[in-house]
């Protein structure tokens, strides 16, 4: 009785290469897919990153429109806020943001606004009184000039007390003066962000400024 040939024995090298290159196919397959979704849009903002805040004013590069680009994003956000999106944190009083200045500003728009009408107030320390007119730039769009048009009674109100609190020996003094700026500055920006969520103004210019 003849005895029969055992089988071979299996390649073991040559499987797993067959199954190396399937779950590579199955890889490639699944990325593929995926970028197919992303393109259609099916993850979510939350998974691909933050929307972009059409809320809040947008920073205007030099050339652009600062009233156009205001009007644009602030009907985006009008839309968003039909579609049932959240709104963003220039829509929420009382809990403002600042909004960051330019890094370079040569290469943003600056929007320069005038205060009508001049502040008077007297000063802490002496009989004398001062008398200051302002003006205010923005490097984002129109929708912070039209926020101090719409406050600005409250905002008159901020600087007066403010400028009650001053010394005329202290204003007399250019030191004393870029302080006043720089309160000014921060007490705009207060009132604004209380009132509409954001702030804005980055620099106040003094156009008349009078100690009698």
């Amino acid at each position: 009785m003849s005895e029969e040939a055992a089988p071979a024995p299996a390649k073991k090298g040559k499987g797993k290469k067959i199954i190396m290159l399937a779950a590579l196919v199955v890889v490639i397959g699944g990325a593929g897919a995926a970028g197919g979704l992303y393109a259609a849009g099916a993850f979510s903002a939350h998974e691909t990153g933050p929307k972009e805040d059409f809320n809040k004013p947008q920073l205007v590069l030099a050339g652009e429109n600062p009233e156009e680009i205001g009007n644009s994003f602030a009907a985006k956000a009008k839309a968003a806020h039909e579609e049932g999106a959240p709104e963003g944190p220039g829509h929420k009083p009382g809990k403002g943001i600042d909004l960051p200045a330019p890094r370079d500003p040569s290469k943003y728009q600056a929007t320069y606004f005038q205060v009508q009408a001049p502040f008077t107030s007297n000063m802490v320390d002496t009989d004398s009184f001062a008398q200051i007119s302002i003006a205010v730039a923005t490097y984002y769009d129109n929708r912070v000039i039209q926020a101090m048009t719409t406050h600005e009674m409250a905002i008159r109100s901020a600087i007066l007390m403010m400028l009650a609190q001053q010394g005329a020996t202290q204003l007399s003094t250019p030191e004393g003066k870029q302080a006043l700026q720089a309160r000014l500055k921060s007490t705009i920006n207060g009132v604004l962000k209380q009132k509409t969520g954001y702030g804005g103004i980055d620099n106040v210019y003094f156009t008349n400024f009078v100690i009698q």
